[in-house]
């Protein structure tokens, strides 16, 4: 399996179904079983998809000087995984996020970073020259490595989530310095297609992968478009996590295969069986399972 480092956010992350959007006022409301609290984030949530799919992965990451509890519950989660983890503590305190979603899978999410892109990771501490892949979250903490790793001409892969404009001033360095860029379709201005050849003009990348939601994905290699539909696995429970676990699982089978496309089914198929799951570091499954639900599943 392929030597992957990735570097991200970690949090806690507490989910509560709501009864619909927009949310109507209560004072009070229960929800029995519909609010939950578990470590994740970006960096923790790639990293145990690609530790479930069977890669060797290291992640570099941050937390508080001073252990609050959120960081040990997420401590305790890297230990129980067994995700070798490299981790500057250099916060005030751990990030966490809030996310709201319906029966339909649809989600709000609420995050509060605490001083996270404040800081930035010590280059000079990292060895990435034997890693297959680097997947580097689209955040301040990695700005410095990014420009190192282009230098050492490694592979990268980023994620810059949801982006209005070609050339979002935030977004920039991400999107210049990835081999595999991955967006989704939120917010964007314009036709799908007409966008991802947008930013293939302006910034070069070898691969644009766009997430669809409940359309599944769009993929742009050498000026050729493919659309991969979404998979029918099993019912939605909550779909945040759901862009996460399709980056993971293309990566891992793209590593292997060096086929975008057939890639991208085999990730449309993980992310199709993740969002049957409460949290977006939960409902990850093994290659091998991965195989077998693609060959059984009808795509919508």
């Amino acid at each position: 399996m392929a030597n992957i480092i990735v570097f991200g956010l970690v949090n806690i992350e507490t989910s509560c179904r709501v009864r619909k959007f927009p949310i109507d006022y209560y004072p009070v409301d229960y929800s029995f079983f519909g609010v939950k609290s578990v470590p994740g984030g970006v960096g923790l949530n790639i990293s145990k998809a690609l530790k479930t799919l069977g890669d060797d992965v290291t992640l570099f990451t941050c937390l508080p000087q001073e252990l609050d509890m959120e960081a040990k519950n997420i401590l305790a989660k890297l230990e129980e995984e067994q995700i070798n983890a490299n981790i500057s503590y250099c916060l005030k305190e751990t990030p966490v996020s809030v996310v709201l979603y319906d029966e339909y899978g649809r989600r709000q999410i609420y995050c509060d970073l605490k001083d996270f892109q404040d800081k930035s990771l010590s280059v000079d501490k990292i060895d990435f020259d034997d890693a297959d892949a680097l997947i580097i979250c689209n955040s301040n903490f990695n700005r410095e490595l990014l420009r190192a790793a282009r230098a050492k001409e490694k592979f990268i892969i980023t994620d810059v989530h949801v982006l209005n404009t070609v050339y979002d001033d935030y977004n920039r360095d991400f999107m210049s310095n990835s081999d595999v860029l991955f967006l989704s379709d939120e917010q964007i201005p314009c036709d799908k297609k007409d966008f991802m050849f947008q930013i293939y003009n302006v910034y070069h990348n070898r691969i644009i992968v766009m997430g669809c939601g409940k359309d599944g994905a769009l993929i742009l290699e050498n000026g050729n478009f493919n659309h991969v539909p979404a998979v029918d696995v099993r019912p939605i429970v909550n779909t945040v996590g759901a862009g996460d676990s399709l980056l993971s699982c293309f990566v891992h089978f793209y590593l292997m295969k060096n086929d975008s496309v057939a890639s991208l089914k085999l990730a449309c198929t993980f992310a199709g069986y993740k969002i049957g799951a409460n949290g977006a570091s939960e409902g990850f499954i093994s290659h091998d399972e991965v195989i077998k639900f693609a060959s059984m599943q009808k795509r919508i």
